[in-house]
């Protein structure tokens, strides 16, 4: 009877919670970084699918009129979004008459909701480059997302340069 007491009231010792506690540590070690990078890659995504849309615009404009969309579009918005949200949610705030200009309404792009990039549009003949712009964790280093369109063979073609690995 004596012996039944004792087993009921054992519990954990030092050393299992000790171990408990290590492979706890060990998980969030792995996982917490691969979250983070998991966050940047679906920020990065944004810059990815906007340079897609202005390049079907541009090759659309192209297969119509045979030539690319001929007004520049200045890095819009102006103020990069860090700067304009300072600590807050560090996106760029939707701003319509950022996008009513020739050059963008040209190419039938605006943001509708807040967004982590600036992009801008420059003409050159033939060819044109759009970028994508961003800081994504605001600690001063933009990241930068390249498409260059311009024509072979009379079709037009574009292709993407996206920034190195780890560079924001």
């Amino acid at each position: 009877m004596r012996n039944m007491k004792k087993m009921a009231q054992r519990g954990f010792t030092l050393i299992e919670l000790m171990i408990v506690v290590a492979i706890i540590g060990i998980l969030a070690a792995v996982a917490i970084p691969m979250f983070m990078d998991s966050m940047k890659k679906a920020k990065k995504s944004e810059a990815m699918v906007q340079l897609d849309k202005i390049q079907k615009k541009a090759s659309e404009e192209y297969v119509t009129n045979a030539v690319f969309p001929a007004a520049a579009a200045p890095l819009t918005p102006a103020q990069d979004c860090c700067t304009q949200n300072a600590g807050n949610k560090r996106k760029c705030a939707v701003v319509a008459g950022d996008w009513a200009v020739a050059s963008w309404q040209a190419l039938d792009f605006s943001m509708d909701k807040e967004f982590f990039f600036q992009y801008q549009y420059a003409p050159a003949g033939a060819t044109y480059q759009a970028t994508g712009r961003g800081d994504l964790d605001c600690d001063g280093t933009p990241i930068t997302y390249q498409l260059n369109g311009s024509i072979v063979n009379g079709t037009p073609t574009s292709t993407t340069i996206e920034p190195p690995a780890n560079s924001d």
